[in-house]
């Protein structure tokens, strides 16, 4: 069974940096794909960015497009989102989550289409 646990969040003023850090354990992602979500206070869980198990396919909401950066370090079973020019509206809770298969990827925001997710790590963005 695929556990998840996310670290790496925190307090930073705005224009400052964070990285994130999602550890998989109980197989050894040779396949399917892994994705970061945020949701913040009242709201839903967003998709933020999408990496497959080959890192050929990669995919980010428009707003954090050319900030954010996932990446995968296979051989720790981890993967990364290295945040720069973060703003308030970063603000959230961040969850890393996995999915066997890799097909639609295009669906990949919908938060439906994944059945294995973190407890999450909570980023703070001040003025």
């Amino acid at each position: 069974q695929v556990q998840l646990v996310e670290y790496g969040g925190g307090s930073v003023q705005t224009g400052g940096s964070l990285r994130l850090s999602c550890v998989r354990s109980g197989d050894s992602y040779s396949r399917g794909a892994m994705a970061w979500f945020r949701q913040g206070p009242g709201g839903g869980r967003e998709g933020v960015a999408y990496i497959n198990s080959d890192g050929r396919q990669i995919y980010y909401r428009n707003d954090v497009r050319g900030r954010f950066t996932i990446s995968q370090d296979k051989d720790k079973n981890t993967v990364h989102l290295q945040m720069n020019s973060l703003k308030p509206e970063d603000t959230s809770m961040y969850y890393c989550a996995a999915r066997p298969y890799q097909k639609t990827p295009e669906m990949w925001p919908n938060q439906g289409r994944w059945n294995t997710w973190g407890q999450g790590t909570q980023v703070t963005v001040s003025i």
